[in-house]
């Protein structure tokens, strides 16, 4: 394991909300245009904590999803900036919390904030576990050449390239057919 049980769910949920954009998403389209598809989001993820299900929060969210985009594949510097940036705008006080059969974990925020900071408190926190951890470099974009896609690399020896199994397998079979039709 890289890291925490918590960090690794974050940095998951981050990468489930970064890649529900048209460029990343499996369906081509976005995946977060409406409350609904929002709600199925949160409750995939057992998001917990206060939910307004309006157009407001619906934006914000996005807006959390853009600023989630934005950092990845950024340097140290980048990186430590936003985290401190985000963490200052949220006043985020850490507390150790047990929610949902989840385990003792770290939340920076009251239940009852908004979503979208919640969202990008725990974005941060996990980030900065990265970062101490000098694991940057596991923050990953797909290498599909025709995907916008990004993941984190969990895996032991930090060789995953794709997305998903979808764009690898993609990949094999577009370099099966160019070495075969040469």
């Amino acid at each position: 394991m890289l890291f925490t049980h918590d960090t690794e769910l974050a940095l998951e949920f981050m990468v489930a909300l970064a890649d529900t954009v048209p460029t990343a998403s499996e369906s081509g389209r976005d995946e977060l245009l409406t409350t609904p598809e929002l709600v199925t989001l949160l409750d995939r993820w057992l998001y917990s904590g206060r939910r307004d299900g309006d157009a407001r929060e619906l934006a914000e969210v996005q807006a959390a999803r853009t600023r989630i985009r934005e950092v990845w594949g950024a340097d140290d510097a980048e990186v430590v900036g936003w985290i401190n940036h985000v963490l200052s705008e949220a006043h985020a006080t850490p507390r150790v919390v047990d929610h949902d059969g989840v385990g003792w974990h770290i939340h920076a925020t009251e239940p009852d904030a908004p979503l979208a900071e919640r969202i990008l408190v725990e974005a941060a926190m996990a980030l900065a576990d990265v970062v101490r951890a000098r694991r940057l470099d596991r923050l990953r974009d797909c290498e599909a050449d025709d995907c916008a896609g990004v993941f984190v690399d969990l895996s032991k020896n930090g060789s995953r390239r794709f997305c998903s199994t979808r764009c690898g397998n993609r990949m094999a079979v577009r370099a099966y057919r160019a070495r075969t039709h040469l």
